[in-house]
């Protein structure tokens, strides 16, 4: 078979759309940088020991929090003089004591066998490197909850105490325990003890706002210039708000981004995000549209013909259309009142989105399609309403 690369050229810099890409700057998650500074200073100024708990739903920015932080704590202790390092494991991958420990053991030898060894010898090797090489270590444990519920808690509590048996009052790891999950309630209270509850981050999931810096960010890292304009971040940040989720709206962009170059375009557009969209994450269904009145059709019809070829419409362009339509398919129309009616249950039922804007001009409420491309959508509900 013959390749042939697509002709548009729209990503810059693919890995920078990647889940392990880990940018120079987290957006809006400077407050938990600092927190964790807070806690983890006296890493280096008094040789403590400290273990933290990062809490939040996916795509709330917690592991790439994580891993920056440690990045930038691993520079600031060198100019201190200070030797810290940290390794990075994904518990839902490596989900018992043993691969975590293989793991956390290679960071210091590649070559280390991953079979052979107990736990109580691998602990002791682990505790070998860091003294030959006075290393502070921080251990990283994304979803822990995996290792938790599968294996229980005892490699928490065995790396937690993991200085109690040395005469140096010196501490040699730190550690994060990275979930959606409240796992300080998986913990008993051996390990439960090790970990202060004042010690866990929380992350929120982001607002709409803070989605459009995120992905405009994202988007001169890795995207060409000019390649994606504002109303299409605006749609992609409007998408990934209804859950919060900086990770959903990443994924949208780069889908999109291929979608577009696979059709020679250097520019993203509506359609190639909702055709991501209904690829991804898809909510609009067949049997959903068939469960809609005529009523609800002909507005979503309407829509979905002001939206083929733009990210937003008004509603009062919208109602206007509705009412062309309307009158061409010989249906009667609703009043103003109740039209707002059923726009405002198409919206709560996440099948439109409505957004409420001020200006000096005064307030607008601009209407969008995510789930599905407007083309699509079109036919099928012509296909319906005309039998």
């Amino acid at each position: 078979m013959k390749f042939q690369s697509p002709s548009g050229k729209i990503i810059k810099s693919p890995k920078k759309l990647s889940f392990d890409f880990v940018p120079d700057k987290l957006p809006h998650r400077e407050e938990q940088q600092q927190n964790l500074f807070m806690l983890f200073r006296r890493v280096i100024e008094s040789g403590v020991s400290q273990n933290a708990f990062l809490h939040g739903n996916v795509g709330t920015g917690k592991t790439a929090s994580a891993k920056r932080f440690c990045m930038d704590y691993k520079e600031w202790a060198a100019e201190k003089e200070k030797r810290v390092d940290y390794v990075f494991v994904n518990c839902r991958k490596r989900s018992n004591k043993s691969l975590i420990l293989w793991k956390i053991i290679s960071k210091f030898d590649r070559g280390f066998p991953d079979r052979g060894f107990s736990v109580g010898e691998m602990m002791e090797i682990v505790r070998r490197h860091i003294k030959n090489t006075g290393t502070h270590l921080f251990i990283i444990l994304d979803e822990a909850d995996a290792l938790i519920q599968r294996d229980g808690p005892e490699l928490v509590f065995l790396l937690s105490r993991f200085d109690d048996e040395t005469m140096v009052p010196k501490g040699s790891i730190s550690i994060f325990l990275i979930s959606q999950k409240n796992v300080l309630e998986l913990l008993d209270e051996s390990a439960l003890s090790t970990f202060k509850r004042s010690n866990r981050i929380l992350f929120k999931p982001y607002d709409k706002d803070q989605l459009s810096d995120i992905l405009a960010y994202r988007a001169d890292l890795a995207l060409y210039p000019g390649s994606i304009e504002e109303d299409e971040l605006n749609l992609l940040s409007l998408i990934a708000s209804e859950r919060g989720d900086a990770r959903l709206g990443i994924e949208l962009m780069e889908k999109a981004a291929l979608l577009a170059e696979e059709n020679g375009r250097n520019l993203i557009g509506p359609e190639d995000i909702r055709t991501a969209k209904a690829d991804i994450d898809p909510y609009m269904t067949a049997s959903r549209l068939r469960g809609l009145n005529d009523n609800e059709r002909m507005i979503l019809l309407a829509a979905a013909q002001k939206l083929r070829n733009k990210s937003f419409t008004t509603t009062g362009d919208l109602e206007t259309h509705y009412h062309v339509l309307c009158e061409n398919y010989e249906k009667n129309s609703l009043g103003h009142t109740q039209f707002w009616k059923y726009l405002k249950s198409l919206s709560g039922d996440g099948i439109l989105e409505t957004e409420t804007t001020s200006s000096g001009k005064g307030r607008t409420t601009k209407v969008s399609l995510s789930d599905i491309p407007a083309g699509l959508l079109e036919k099928k509900l012509m296909e319906l309403i005309e039998g």
